[in-house]
């Protein structure tokens, strides 16, 4: 009331009931001590502040005028613009710092990829090295083998034949005669702990391992388990090497190189830590799994081996090849004992194996003959015609009185040794690859491997199981210990097994 303008610190007159600046009504009191407005007495202390949270002050006089309101829009303008200037400059800087950490990011993600792929590389390195470690010193050679070692310290070849001398003659009739012995014992009964048709036929894919061979030249060409030891898997591949793999720790054993092409055939020896291979290069290697070594070279062959048989007495490998000899060697000395040919026939052999006893074996024809051979004789005693095109694979069962034979006809046809005739014929579907043939330790099942797995239960000759869980052909199929398992290899380069 007093200054005409909205007061700083507002109070108010109980005796006029008007609003003052207190500064200035308090001057006033002290020189008058009364009310300006009613004149009345006022005291300091009678005054009431008015609480005000932001009092507005009014603009200047000057601010009202047009030019003062378009300078003050400029200066506003002005302010916003520098704002703006510096948001967008903030911005770019932003945009730059995360361009560079996403740079970062990439070439970090980069070099993670890089160094899982050589962990990955140096545990597969380490996996295939740590059985090995310590044990590479070769084993002592016998005084009977050759003392001649190649220049790179690998056996050398012999392949002279030395001829079945009678002593050898007689070992092989001696065993024979005691595998005959126990076989009468044991009769016909079947093991006890042999798996029964109604759970095998619900066996099921239980592990597959892709890791064993190279994956450039894909594909497993031969499988072998352990005779006293199932748990223990040989395999031969499309890149030359031999692989024996442990099923129970499922891990390489050994990884052994040395063919100079693909590993057509495998045998793991019942009672040695000593692996057998054939390979289309006309070699037979045998090599020991704890040095990890090749020990001795067979070459018994001109062109490519394409069966490998052990004799039951461990000591003899018999072998057949392209071309058309069947040879009989030691696997002790790496000498060839004996090698033949049906000159009549003037055919390659595509397969070879031992009868149980070891006196007679069979061979595989390219012109689908089955021919049986005395190896004391060294004769051709029979001949099964029946199928056509090249016979794949044979197999006798343990009791010694069927054999099991498979051809490029889709074909799978049984043989009684005894009547010496085909007593049964299993069509296989149109164009069905027969590739491998094996029955089980106790000749109570056959398993058949080519563009499916198939379990035929002997006697009845009826299927009990079909799997069809590989990508490629099926190559090699084996039974584990009383059928408990079985296992499979194929071109799709996996080991699979199966099992309850």
């Amino acid at each position: 009331m007093i200054s005409n303008e909205v007061p700083e610190h507002p109070c108010v007159s109980p005796v006029s009931n008007q609003v003052f600046e207190r500064r200035l009504i308090e001057k006033y009191i002290a020189e008058n001590g009364a009310d300006p407005i009613s004149g009345q007495p006022l005291s300091e202390e009678q005054l009431i502040d008015i609480k005000v949270s932001h009092p507005i002050r009014p603009k200047a006089p000057s601010a009202t005028s047009i030019p003062a309101i378009l300078k003050s829009l400029q200066d506003e303008w002005d302010a916003v613009m520098l704002h703006s200037f510096t948001l967008r400059q903030q911005l770019q800087t932003t945009r730059q710092e995360l361009s560079h950490a996403l740079y970062q990011h990439d070439a970090a993600c980069r070099v993670i990829a890089r160094l899982t792929k050589e962990v990955t590389a140096a545990r597969e390195a380490l996996a295939t090295l740590k059985p090995q470690a310590g044990l590479v010193t070769p084993q002592a050679t016998p005084a009977s083998q050759p003392a001649a070692v190649g220049a790179g310290g690998e056996a050398m070849e012999v392949s002279e034949q030395v001829g079945m001398t009678p002593e050898i003659i007689q070992k092989l009739q001696d065993k024979a005669t005691v595998l005959t012995t126990e076989r009468k014992k044991r009769g016909k009964t079947v093991p006890e702990d042999l798996v029964r048709a109604e759970d095998l036929s619900k066996y099921r894919q239980g592990a597959s391992h892709a890791g064993l061979h190279s994956a450039s030249i894909p594909g497993i060409l031969s499988l072998d388990l352990c005779p006293t030891d199932t748990n223990k898997v040989l395999t031969g591949g499309a890149d030359k090497n031999v692989v024996v793999f442990d099923r129970r720790e499922e891990q390489i054993v050994a990884t052994l190189k040395g063919h100079t092409k693909k590993v057509s055939s495998v045998i793991y020896h019942p009672a040695q830590s000593v692996v057998f291979s054939a390979s289309p290069d006309s070699t037979i290697r045998v090599w020991s799994v704890t040095g990890g070594n090749c020990v001795q070279v067979i070459r018994a062959h001109e062109a490519s081996v394409t069966g490998l048989s052990l004799h039951a007495t461990g000591d003899y490998l018999l072998s057949s090849s392209e071309d058309q000899y069947w040879a009989f060697s030691d696997i002790q000395t790496g000498r060839v004992l004996t090698k033949v040919t049906d000159e009549t026939a003037g055919c390659a052999l595509t397969c070879a194996q031992f009868h149980p006893d070891g006196l007679i074996f069979g061979t595989g024809t390219a012109d689908s003959q089955i021919k049986i051979w005395d190896l004391k004789e060294r004769t051709n005693v029979a001949n099964f015609p029946g199928h056509s095109g090249p016979v794949t694979s044979i197999a006798f069962s343990e009791n010694g009185y069927y054999l099991a034979t498979g051809a490029q006809d889709s074909s799978l046809k049984l043989w009684d040794l005894r009547k010496l005739k085909n007593f049964k014929t299993i069509t296989l579907d149109n164009n069905y690859e027969v590739k491998s043939l094996v029955f089980d330790q106790s000749g109570t099942y056959l398993a058949v491997g080519g563009s499916d797995i198939r379990v035929y239960i002997c006697k009845q000759w009826s299927e009990v199981l079909n799997f069809s869980d590989h990508s490629g052909l099926v190559t090699g199929v084996a039974f584990g210990e009383h059928a408990q398992f079985l296992a499979s290899t194929g071109m799709d380069r996996s080991l699979k097994f199966y099992s309850l």
